[in-house]
């Protein structure tokens, strides 16, 4: 795949995100195999264990606000999106922030994806 294909993927995926359909897209976009971490946390290793961090994920946000991807770029096969959110979290109350999302991509698909915010 040229990084062309890999940006036209990551846009969709990103649209599909900011659409409400983060979940559909993880079905869509993620590798089997896919490897997803927060920060220094210790990786989620495979599509199942992730699926279920990404329902948990959703389910505790009980207001999203806004959702929008701030900036985007792509060399090779990594893809780097820039994110604001603000939403309330079940447990943590309001939220507004930034985060960066770096994902790899192989065969049309996210095998890795690190979740930088502070």
């Amino acid at each position: 795949m040229t990084t062309q294909d890999i940006a036209l993927l990551d846009a969709d995926l990103n649209t599909m995100i900011q659409n409400g359909e983060a979940l559909d897209a993880f079905e869509k976009f993620y590798a089997d195999t896919v490897v997803m971490q927060e920060n220094e946390q210790a990786p989620t290793v495979g599509k199942d264990a992730n699926r279920e961090r990404e329902k948990a994920f959703f389910a505790s946000v009980t207001e999203l606000r806004k959702i929008e991807v701030v900036a985007s770029a792509t060399q090779g096969n990594t893809s780097f999106s820039q994110w604001f959110m603000d939403y309330t979290h079940k447990d943590n109350g309001d939220l507004a922030y930034h985060q960066v999302a770096v994902r790899t991509w192989e065969n049309g698909k996210v095998v890795k994806e690190v979740f930088y915010y502070g």
